[in-house]
């Protein structure tokens, strides 16, 4: 077991390693930034990461205060889910109510995820930031495609 500064700094190793290993990326190298995360131009839609000891997670949040905007939001994916699922064979999960353990915020999240894989196992990173990688680029695209669609909407 970890004390909890050593399981800190595991978890900051592992995010500035994943760093690394995206700067040396064939699609990301190129890139200003290497995924638009936060930067979605639509409000209170990020698109993140998560690894813990249960499993790693790319994720689409809708994290607007306004529960009915929220919703809305998700609704609207929902409408498009065939387009925000493309090239993920097993689909993408939906869960129009989830609390984040981080700050407690009610959020809906649509995720893909890698299960049975630890952050503290080091010799895992390499089959963690595979699958951030190939997933968030895939996310990011698809979620690309409907941006426009997804703040025109929200408008209404």
């Amino acid at each position: 077991m970890y004390t909890q500064e050593e399981a800190k700094q595991l978890r900051l190793q592992f995010w500035e390693q994943f760093g690394r290993r995206c700067r040396v990326h064939p699609e990301l190298s190129q890139r200003k930034k290497n995924f638009i995360l936060h930067r979605t131009k639509v409000s209170g839609v990020a698109l993140r990461f998560e690894a813990d000891r249960k499993g790693a997670r790319v994720i689409l949040e809708l994290g607007q205060n306004n529960e009915d905007k929220r919703l809305k939001a998700f609704e609207i994916l929902q409408n498009y889910r065939i387009v925000l699922e493309e090239g993920f064979s097993e689909g993408l999960i939906w869960e129009f109510y989830h609390q984040r353990e981080d700050s407690k915020k009610e959020v809906c999240s649509i995720y893909t995820e890698l299960t049975d894989v630890d952050i503290h196992r080091q010799n895992l990173w390499p089959d963690i930031y595979n699958f951030f990688i190939e997933n968030m680029l895939r996310l990011e695209a698809n979620f690309l495609q409907l941006r426009d669609v997804l703040k025109e909407e929200m408008q209404d």
